[in-house]
């Protein structure tokens, strides 16, 4: 409800990452699957849908929009929400003059996934929790800044790698993927690998890669970015230069959805295909 920076727009076809990833194995899996489906849900980050009955003057109505800094606000018809109003469209006559009818994608119920609510945002800017059979909550681009969306965003890029360094080991075997890197990559990767064993971390070469080198090396096999959706190597690299920019936003606690919306979008588009991957 309260004014928010508007998000880069992202493509209107974001191509989903997931076919990268081979099929799931291990006894956690279906546990990880439930966790991120269902461990957090929008609730988590929903505010209170500010609302006021359709017969309420829209001029003053919208003399409390500005001093709360909310830019819609809930109409309310008979002891519920029936509509939102905008706080610019507010001039003369009463509130439900401005009414705008709720339509399916504004609407999230109050179990719906964190994917979802970022896929409603998407569509439309704005999303309502319906709960009870009523809509009392609202969801807006700054609450996908708390720290519910910041941690499976977090595990979501954490998943994306490791399904990564999967698929690097299953493709190039015996590292033989060190050819597709210069040697200023590689001789990093080495140097943070003897620095673990050092540590007495057990790891392999590949372990030691940062998610760029990763990317780099497995965007380069014949015919990867068109499997991926994407029209174009070039197109493909800045997606996952996105994700990398996504990933640092994160763990410095910096601001992800004006700068890293798209790659936002996009994980949240291939949720369930990612969590078959590890």
């Amino acid at each position: 409800m309260t004014e928010d920076p508007a998000p880069p727009p992202a493509s209107p076809d974001l191509p989903t990452v997931a076919p990268l990833f081979p099929r799931p194995h291990g006894p956690g899996a279906a546990r990880l699957r439930r966790l991120f489906l269902h461990g957090f849900s929008v609730m988590d980050i929903a505010e209170p849908l500010c609302s006021f009955d359709a017969g309420q003057p829209a001029a003053a109505v919208r003399e409390v929009l500005e001093t709360e800094a909310f830019d819609l606000v809930g109409v309310r018809k008979d002891g519920f929400v029936a509509g939102y109003a905008l706080r610019e469209e507010l001039f003369e006559g009463d509130l439900g003059d401005s009414l705008h009818p709720f339509e399916a994608d504004d609407l999230v119920t109050e179990e719906s996934s964190l994917a979802g609510t970022i896929q409603s945002l998407h569509a439309n800017g704005r999303c309502f929790v319906s709960s009870l059979g009523s809509v009392g909550y609202i969801v807006t681009f700054d609450d996908l800044e708390k720290p519910p969306v910041r941690m499976w965003l977090f595990g979501m890029v954490t998943i994306l790698e490791m399904a990564m360094s999967a698929r690097l080991r299953e493709e190039y075997p015996d590292d033989s993927w060190v050819k597709a890197l210069s040697e200023e990559r590689v001789a990093r990767a080495r140097e943070l690998w003897g620095e673990r064993l050092r540590r007495g971390r057990i790891c392999e070469l590949a372990d030691c890669l940062q998610f760029a080198d990763k990317a780099t090396v497995l965007l380069k096999t014949p015919g990867r970015p068109a499997q991926l959706g994407f029209q174009s190597k070039r197109r493909a690299d800045e997606a996952f230069a996105e994700f990398q920019s996504l990933r640092n936003s994160l763990a410095h606690t910096q601001e992800i959805i004006s700068s890293d919306w798209q790659a936002v979008v996009r994980l949240a588009g291939s949720l369930e295909l990612l969590l078959r991957a590890v």
